[in-house]
């Protein structure tokens, strides 16, 4: 039976999602030509650990970094590292924050500066496939409802669809029953009630659905090397509809927006230098 969260349980899960809307918001300043992914890590344990809550993906499955930070034809898993970003890059950030043992998680893509139309295009498409599905949501509905709407959208625009891997139920752990998948059949899969709480999370590509795994146990990149896309949100099953726990509409509190982004990577790699 897929876990019902309380309203106690849930107040824990809000919690923890508005972190993860704040994260993002925050490194969003510093995505910028020049900051590495891992300065970009750092960054993001810093800030979450400042708001009281744990890294939700430290050390997870032994996950080597904090955050999973994928850049252009990385799916998704991918390791901060001392890689630079550049003008256009499409950078995916896979953001998870835990407050009093529940989980928030988020995945939401950018591009860096401007981008290629093409790229902007994926985006704009795979942010519609996340939201049909979202709207396929409500006490009663199959998980495939949900997996129908993101495949029909994903379709339309002709993007491949990443069938091994899925969004998934989340709670006091980050992974739970049931695998919601970006593709299926309406009326089939588990039932989902109110208080039932998910992570749907579309995963499209420019060319190819096919993926490969890289020496590093843990990048996924596209098959043809074209960009992907990837959009999340944490959700809670409504009577009729659904509740964004991860919400993206979170206001930056005055003293973490950032009039100087540079200047801080700077201070941040004296520090790391110095010691």
């Amino acid at each position: 039976m897929l876990a019902v969260r309380t309203e106690e349980e849930l107040d824990k899960m809000r919690h923890a999602g508005m972190v993860v809307g704040l994260l993002h918001k925050y490194l969003q300043q510093f995505l910028i030509p020049g900051v590495t992914t891992k300065e970009l890590d750092i960054l993001g344990k810093r800030y979450t650990e400042s708001k009281g809550c744990t890294c939700s993906f430290e050390n997870l499955y032994g996950f080597p970094g904090t955050n999973c930070i994928s850049l252009n034809n990385e799916v998704v898993h991918g390791i901060p590292s001392h890689r630079k970003l550049k003008e256009g890059d499409v950078i995916k950030l896979d953001l998870g924050a835990c407050w009093e043992g529940y989980h928030g998680d988020s995945a939401w893509t950018y591009i860096v500066g401007k981008g290629d139309p093409k790229d902007v295009k994926l985006l704009k498409e795979t942010e519609e496939a996340l939201y049909a599905g979202l709207s396929a949501i409500h006490d009663g509905c199959h998980v495939g409802d949900i997996s129908h709407a993101v495949e029909k959208v994903a379709k339309k625009y002709n993007l491949g669809i990443v069938k091994e891997l899925v969004g998934h139920g989340i709670g006091d752990k980050v992974h739970m029953d049931p695998d919601v998948p970006n593709y299926g059949k309406e009326g089939k899969g588990p039932v989902l009630v109110k208080g039932n709480c998910i992570a749907v999370e579309p995963m499209l590509n420019l060319g190819t659905a096919d993926i490969y795994q890289l020496d590093d146990n843990w990048t996924i990149c596209t098959d043809d090397d074209k960009n992907s896309a990837h959009f999340e949100l944490t959700v809670a099953v409504t009577e009729d509809g659904y509740e964004i726990l991860t919400r993206r509409d979170v206001e930056l509190p005055k003293e973490d927006i950032v009039t100087d982004p540079m200047k801080v990577i700077e201070e941040l790699r004296k520090e790391i230098n110095g010691k």
